[in-house]
């Protein structure tokens, strides 16, 4: 997933004190941060501080009202997977429109930190966040146990048609994975993971599918 995201001087001729300065917030050292914002539901507009990490690419807004336009904005009761989690924003948006529960699992320590404050301040109670391997995550689930995975891992890595076969076992017939890729995905190769896609969408250097799996 990668995303990124002072007082002026007095000129009257009136002597005046300095402006007090407020207090800049830092990053630790070497890592900066960004914020990225929850766009529908009960936290809309919402900001969430994130800091950047190697291979993080938070989803950005217009892929993200587009994603939930296709599902429909209510996903009240869904059960739901945020694999690869980094920003934990797919996962909390889904979270914000009704999701009954979210699983959002994640590798990188500090990310988890920051998923886990993140619920905390929301008082997200149907969010859990586990720290581990996504493709391993998600294959531990029993069949058909729930009804949307997102997927959105690093590019450079070979984690896309693990974690698709994972998720094609994890929904129901008729159950949604929504990938994010650097390319787009043939038919042929979906088909052979029984899966169909029901909506593309390229923004940028990202191919963003919606998935169901096949009857």
């Amino acid at each position: 997933m990668s995303s990124s995201k002072s007082s002026r001087p007095s000129v009257s001729g009136t002597s005046r004190q300095p402006a007090a300065k407020k207090p800049v917030h830092r990053a630790p050292r070497g890592e900066s941060s960004h914020e990225v914002r929850i766009i529908g539901g009960q936290w809309r507009r919402t900001r969430l501080k994130v800091i950047d990490r190697p291979g993080l690419r938070p989803t950005p807004d217009r892929v993200r009202e587009t994603l939930f336009n296709w599902l429909g904005q209510d996903l009240g009761g869904w059960r739901c997977v945020d694999a690869f989690a980094g920003t934990g924003v797919l996962g909390l948006e889904a979270a914000s429109r009704g999701a009954a529960h979210v699983l959002m699992v994640e590798q990188d320590a500090v990310l988890v930190r920051d998923l886990q404050n993140n619920a905390t301040r929301l008082k997200a109670d149907m969010v859990q966040v586990q720290r581990g391997d996504a493709v391993t995550a998600l294959g531990r689930l029993s069949a058909g146990s729930v009804d949307l995975v997102f997927i959105d891992p690093p590019f450079d890595g070979p984690w896309f048609e693990p974690a698709l076969k994972a998720a094609a076992k994890a929904v129901p017939a008729g159950g949604w994975i929504y990938l994010e890729a650097p390319v787009q995905w043939s038919t042929e190769a979906l088909d052979a993971l029984g899966l169909q896609c029901v909506r593309h969408l390229k923004a940028g250097a990202v191919h963003a599918h919606l998935l169901q799996r096949a009857a």
